[in-house]
């Protein structure tokens, strides 16, 4: 899942022209286990990433100051790594994607090699993850002292041979259209613009979308290890990182060391990624109420209500004004649904988000536009926003086969609709590009233990909205000897980041000393943010 940005950043825009969750995860191409040099000569993918890790590990990277503009501070140091854009010709075109490091802080006997993360997305960029060093992170403090911060822009992000599938300025543009259709003519709107923007990913990154995989990045990631001249990969993965991280570890459990995964993605292949989606729209309306009742619990700090009830009208009165009539005449219901999911991904949106609205209902309208229109000054941002969204659209559509017949995807969201309507139609406008793809669909890997699989940790929150409980139950039963740390009552999105010490002092036991404990922990919540 997307790690929280800058409000021009944080959520990605559907098709539909909805800001919606870009949680998830992404599927898989029909990929052969690790092990694979010894496969049959017809696994030319597993060969060609063979020859690729064999290629950087003699080249290696050249590390230098990072370009001004990419706004990471000495002593951090970034690079280059060249890989196949196929991996079946591993001789054919490369593309070049960008790393990050910042050294361990502590002695070079303390040092236990590099430690490589991914964000989530699929469409975010770990390149600040060396950043937890320079900013004293103190939950990282520990960690930094033996291994490397190694960051990378997967392939298609950022730095990385980025695509795109619509001009950014248009991409933001509000107000978007309603989500949620009154019509059938709403449909057909929308069905239309969920083709037209997979014909405009064909049209802007034609060459790149077949190669736009998991099974895909999860190769370049074998490569990088290479590249830094680690024979064994230590990994941390969030959201979508847990899913890169699984595919990872059943391609190449031999080079693994260790393996971090929190907030999991189911990885089973009935779940990527039509299923997930709709998953996920049942768990967002559940963290939803769970802030309305934490907003009515303060009500004598935000005046919207003692009960979940009175929130949940007010919320409804305001989308119902902002469709009428947007607010600022930009924020309609498609850019409320994108800053107030915000909550429900993240307890640290709770108070701002909270506020935000308290202060709309006392009358102050700017505040809501200040927080929910795009910038359109902000051309930067625009653009890795709408690249962060075409990665997201095209991994998730190469992944798997996704359903082309408009009545089922019709009939699976009205359905859902009916109970979960917080986030259920922009969800659904969001992947609806991947019914009418113009590039091949492929079969996810089956995500699964082969000989050479180390210990991997899981941590998972019970009310997790972005990637439900549900995903780390199925990844424990897929990779044996795992243990997973379960925070109880608990939804915030990416665990690992926030102070709860059951939590904090197990990764850190885990990363320093491969210590895990004998069974599966259950840890209390960490604390409820404060008004």
């Amino acid at each position: 899942m997307r790690e929280a940005r800058p409000k021009s950043r944080l959520l990605a825009l559907g098709s539909a022209g909805v800001l919606v969750t870009a949680t998830l995860i992404a599927g898989a191409v029909s990929a052969p286990v690790a092990g694979a040099a010894s496969r049959p000569a017809q696994d030319r993918e597993a060969k060609g990433a063979e020859i690729a890790a064999a290629r950087a590990a003699k080249v290696g990277v050249k590390w230098q100051d990072c370009p001004a503009d990419w706004g990471l501070e000495k002593p951090i140091q970034c690079g280059w790594v060249s890989v196949p854009l196929d991996y079946a010709h591993p001789y054919g075109k490369q593309i070049k994607l960008a790393v990050d490091r910042i050294g361990n802080t502590g002695t070079k006997k303390e040092r236990q090699g590099a430690l490589v993360y991914n964000p989530g997305g699929p469409g975010g960029s770990g390149l600040r993850f060396p950043r937890r060093v320079t900013t004293h992170n103190a939950l990282w403090a520990n960690v930094a002292k033996a291994y490397d911060f190694v960051g990378f822009d997967p392939r298609g992000v950022g730095h990385s041979t980025p695509i795109s599938c619509v001009d950014p300025q248009e991409f933001v543009k509000a107000p978007k259209m309603d989500p949620v259709p009154d019509s059938e003519a709403d449909k057909t709107a929308q069905r239309k613009l969920a083709r037209a923007y997979a014909e405009g990913c064909a049209k802007r990154s034609g060459a790149m979308l077949p190669h736009m995989t998991t099974p895909n990045t999860a190769r370049d990631l074998d490569v990088i290890r290479a590249a830094l001249g680690e024979k064994k990969l230590n990994y941390l993965g969030v959201s979508y990182g847990t899913y890169l991280g699984a595919v990872y570890g059943t391609l190449f459990p031999g080079h693994l060391r260790r393996m971090v995964v929190d907030s999991v993605v189911d990885p089973s292949r009935e779940k990527i990624w039509y299923q997930a989606n709709l998953d996920q729209d049942i768990a967002f309306e559940g963290r939803w109420k769970d802030w309305q009742d934490w907003v009515a619990a303060n009500d004598a700090a935000f005046h919207l209500g003692t009960t979940r009830a009175a929130v949940q009208a007010k919320w409804l009165q305001l989308r119902a004004t902002a469709k009428k009539h947007p607010i600022g005449g930009v924020v309609g219901p498609a850019e409320l649904i994108s800053f107030f999911q915000s909550a429900p991904y993240y307890d640290s949106s709770w108070v701002p988000v909270a506020t935000v609205f308290s202060k709309y209902v006392a009358g102050d309208t700017q505040a809501l536009v200040d927080a929910a229109a795009p910038d359109l000054s902000d051309t930067a941002g625009n653009i890795a926003s709408e690249n962060s969204n075409a990665v997201y659209t095209a991994v998730e559509c190469a992944d798997a086969k996704w359903p082309t017949s408009w009545q089922k995807w019709n009939r699976d969201n009205t359905r859902l609709n009916k109970n979960y309507p917080f986030l259920t139609w922009s969800n659904a406008w969001m992947n609806l590009p991947c019914a009418t793809w113009p590039a091949k669909q492929h079969t996810p890997v089956e995500v699964k233990t082969h000989k050479g699989l180390p210990k991997v940790l899981i941590v998972q929150s019970t009310r997790d909205a972005a990637t439900p409980y549900g995903g780390a139950v199925e990844l424990h039963k897929r990779f044996k000897g795992s243990r997973l740390i379960t925070e109880k009552n608990a939804g915030s999105h990416g665990v690992t980041g926030l102070v709860n010490p059951c939590v904090n002092q197990r990764v850190d036991a885990y990363l320093l000393k491969g210590a895990l404990d004998g069974k599966d922990v259950t840890c209390a919540p960490h604390a409820t943010p404060k008004p």
